[in-house]
């Protein structure tokens, strides 16, 4: 009887976490490389917000990604399928390329550099800059067009989702009823991503095509903001099956902080808590290793309290300490693990 009380009061107290000081806090947050996967202020700087100054609005600005310790960051070049039915994908493809080039980088020289590599990336770090980086969310902005896919990347675009909400000729999306996976076409995408070195973002995908795009790649793959749907049963997160066959890959799921991919209620509030659960629950299922930052800020209607905008960073990383977690997984949390997955997508590119 007196081991089990014994027994009992130590899972007690091991569950109880554990009292930090916000000396560490900072320490470990201030050496951690923060690299974000997805954020969507580019809906609005395309429109003609300016990034730099405080602004009362909106998830995201200089001030408060300086005061959030972000040290990279993936805006997206979002072409929304309405595109298509204009048949102007790769025109606002062109056009979301050139805010984050222009309106982001070129005008605010001091605070972004454009990083292209993972080596990029580290530089921007040592010269007190945040690295600014493309991503294109929806692959209707190639029109079916290698060729289009190849100068996007040489305008600096460095990850595709293939689709958002709408299924494409090459590829399903989860914002549609169906199922269908990568035909020959999204093969091809696929095999010339690995030889660009162009990262793939299975966010978005239906779950055929990510086992399609599992089957097809050479390089790993990555989500730039998903969740679990263990824990939020939404079509848009990874099941455990997924998260473990990226993660095996050498992948990243880079968790989302929208309030209904967290706890799975529409329109209900989620916490800092939920976005732990699923950092915890990734490292359960498929280890440290697999986990990376997503934020979706300026895309969401409904972030999670305790990180309402991107200067609320160091409240995750506190919330990490007292939950267990180490400086060094931490730091694996917030950029480690996508620089080895980036680094391992650029390898691939360079391999015969």
């Amino acid at each position: 009887m007196q081991i089990l009380l014994l027994i009992l009061a130590a899972l007690s107290l091991a569950a109880q976490p554990r009292t930090v000081t916000e000396d560490e806090v900072l320490r470990v947050h201030r050496s951690a490389l923060l690299i974000d996967g997805h954020n969507d202020v580019t809906s609005f700087t395309v429109r003609g917000f300016n990034i730099a100054p405080p602004s009362p609005t909106g998830h995201t600005d200089i001030p408060r990604l300086r005061a959030g310790g972000v040290g990279a960051q993936f805006f997206a070049a979002y072409v929304a399928v309405n595109y298509i039915d204009e048949r102007q994908s790769a025109h606002r493809a062109l056009q979301m390329i050139d805010t984050i080039r222009h309106d982001i980088v070129e005008k605010n020289p001091r605070d972004f550099a454009l990083a292209l590599t993972a080596a990029d990336i580290e530089n921007a770090r040592k010269q007190g800059r945040i690295a600014a980086l493309i991503g294109i969310e929806g692959g209707h902005a190639i029109e079916d067009d290698l060729r289009l896919l190849r100068q996007f990347h040489n305008l600096g675009a460095r990850y595709l989702s293939f689709t958002h909400t709408r299924h494409l000729a090459w590829v399903g999306s989860s914002g549609e009823v169906g199922n269908p996976g990568l035909n020959a076409f999204g093969r091809s995408v696929v095999a010339e991503m690995n030889r660009l070195g162009m990262m793939i973002d299975v966010s978005h995908l239906s779950d055929r095509t990510i086992a399609d795009t599992l089957a097809a790649s050479r390089a790993p793959l990555f989500a730039s903001h998903s969740s679990c749907r263990a824990l939020a049963n939404v079509p848009r997160n990874l099941t455990d099956e997924q998260i473990r066959a990226i993660a095996k890959a050498g992948g990243v799921i880079m968790v989302n902080f929208y309030c209904e991919f967290l706890n799975g209620k529409r329109k209900t509030p989620a916490t800092i808590d939920d976005v732990v659960a699923h950092i915890s629950h990734i490292r359960r299922i498929a280890g440290v290793e697999a986990i990376g930052l997503g934020s979706d800020f300026d895309g969401i209607d409904c972030a999670p309290t305790g990180l309402e905008d991107v200067s609320k960073f160091p409240n995750l990383t506190r919330k990490l300490l007292e939950n267990g977690y180490s400086a060094d997984e931490i730091h694996q949390i917030y950029g480690g693990n996508f620089l080895r997955f980036m680094r391992a997508v650029e390898k691939v590119a360079t391999s015969p």
